[in-house]
């Protein structure tokens, strides 16, 4: 009959020599590799400002949303995941919540609303939205800002990712890039 000992020993010791394979060695490389090639995205894509001062300010990260609702800025995507079927009557309701906060938000407005800024993304933290759902609010901040539609429209355009190879994915505005360019700090 083996002892207790014989079978636990291997079982601790491949324990312990996967653990620092995998857990320190493996994720110390992959990180050291980020580090050198991607330094910025591994670090969490900071946007990080220099004031007059020549103090830096960091503002949020350009790959995770920040809640913007205030009608002199550019507004994302509906935060938080619902995990709702996209036909329920509750999800229904949920959008037409929204749909109800864009017309207080903006009673001039008369177009249809796009449907990004009604729904949250997969994740919850889209900092993208269409370039149709930043169209629909160009009036509204133009107004606000006592600016014309066509320099908001230009902020707009420079901070517009174009598709993949021009047929993969879809085109995009960074939320937190046009609303740090609208209040001149980028």
């Amino acid at each position: 009959m083996y002892s207790i000992m014989k079978i636990l020993k291997p079982a601790l010791l491949s324990f312990i020599i996967m653990t620092l394979l995998c857990g320190v060695l493996y994720t110390g490389v992959v990180t050291g590799i980020a580090q050198l090639i991607f330094p910025h995205q591994a670090n969490g894509s900071i946007l990080s400002v220099t004031l007059k001062d020549g103090s830096k300010k960091s503002y949020g990260s350009e790959l995770l949303a920040q809640e913007f609702s205030t009608k002199e800025y550019l507004i994302g995507r509906p935060m938080g995941t619902t995990n709702l079927s996209p036909v329920s009557e509750e999800q229904r309701q949920v959008v037409q919540e929204r749909i109800d906060w864009w017309h207080t938000l903006d009673p001039d407005n008369k177009s249809d609303i796009p449907m990004d800024l009604v729904t949250a993304s997969g994740s919850g933290v889209d900092p993208n939205i269409s370039p149709e759902a930043a169209e629909y609010q160009v009036a509204r901040i133009a107004k606000e800002r006592k600016t014309t539609e066509d320099q908001v429209r230009k902020i707009i355009e420079k901070y517009t990712t174009k598709r993949f190879l021009g047929f993969i994915g879809n085109s995009g505005v960074n939320v937190l890039k046009v609303n740090l360019a609208l209040d001149g700090l980028l």
